[in-house]
């Protein structure tokens, strides 16, 4: 069969100096971004400890939080018990959030290839998506056990479900002229699924990508905290019942700036990848 040509989002050939390049550009923002989700947190939890009144053994300040983490007698152990639960945790949403996203690429495109699977299993995943997750979550461990595996069912269908919808648009927004020169060169569906529909999917991808980390970090927490004795969840869980309400803010305030961290991480790795299939929407996010 001949060589098809289809119309793909082309790389942008100009060669921009370095200070006008959109995608250093993008990158300067994601990074502001980030500074600015750090400061707003801060800020806002400098604000709430100072303005609601709430016992002071509950409440805790930023500074106290340092203290506990860096200055204190204890703040080696405090922080080898934090990170150590941290180190779990984030083990647990990468296999979690990697497996969501495989299968939803999968799914999405069995989807596209077939309609008739996709009028039979959407209503199903839809139905599935409107359950509560804290309600999921006990009957995901009665099938896989109280163990990490468990945990990582939890992280992947957090990540799984939106991705499903952004993919499956993605897949679908391919333009129809293209589609029908690969039909028109005798290729099959197949073919225009990934030489047409899998390039232009690749940007919603990754907005299914930067909108899946908080969710799949509050999946392993959830999950952590209902189905095991490990992770980020179960310290939370633990704290309090040792009066270590000073660990429970440390802790929060570590899994937060993790989740900023990752999101803008996605966003830099997103940026190389919008260079080559999509460049306009380097000056637009």
């Amino acid at each position: 069969m001949s060589t098809i040509a289809v119309d793909v989002p082309k790389v942008n050939d100009g060669v921009r100096p370095p200070s006008q390049h959109p995608g250093l550009k993008r990158v300067g923002r994601i990074l502001s971004l980030l500074l600015i989700g750090f400061l707003s947190t801060f800020l806002l939890w400098w604000a709430f400890v100072h303005t609601v009144d709430i016992d002071d053994l509950v409440k805790k300040s930023p500074s106290q939080v340092w203290t506990y983490l860096f200055s204190a007698p204890k703040a080696a152990a405090n922080r080898k018990a934090l990170f150590s639960a941290l180190e779990t945790t984030l083990g647990n949403v990468f296999i979690g959030y990697l497996i969501g996203l495989i299968t939803s690429v999968v799914v999405s495109s069995l989807f596209v290839l077939s309609p008739t699977i996709r009028r039979t299993f959407m209503p199903f995943a839809l139905l599935l998506r409107s359950v509560p997750l804290i309600a999921l979550t006990p009957l995901i461990g009665l099938v896989f056990g109280y163990t990490l595996t468990s945990v990582r069912v939890v992280t992947a269908l957090v990540t799984f479900f939106p991705s499903l919808v952004n993919i499956s648009l993605g897949l679908e927004s391919a333009p129809k002229q293209s589609i029908d020169l690969v039909a028109a060169y005798g290729g099959t569906t197949r073919t225009a699924l990934l030489k047409v529909r899998l390039p232009y999917a690749v940007p919603p991808l990754f907005a299914a990508m930067r909108i899946a980390v908080p969710g799949a970090m509050v999946g392993a927490l959830l999950g952590e905290w209902l189905l095991t004795k490990q992770g980020i969840g179960s310290y939370l869980s633990e704290r309090p019942a040792r009066f270590d309400y000073t660990g429970v803010w440390a802790a929060v305030a570590v899994v937060t700036s993790v989740a900023l961290v990752l999101y803008a991480l996605v966003g830099i790795i997103e940026t190389p990848i919008l260079a080559r299939f999509n460049p306009e929407r380097l000056n637009e996010d």
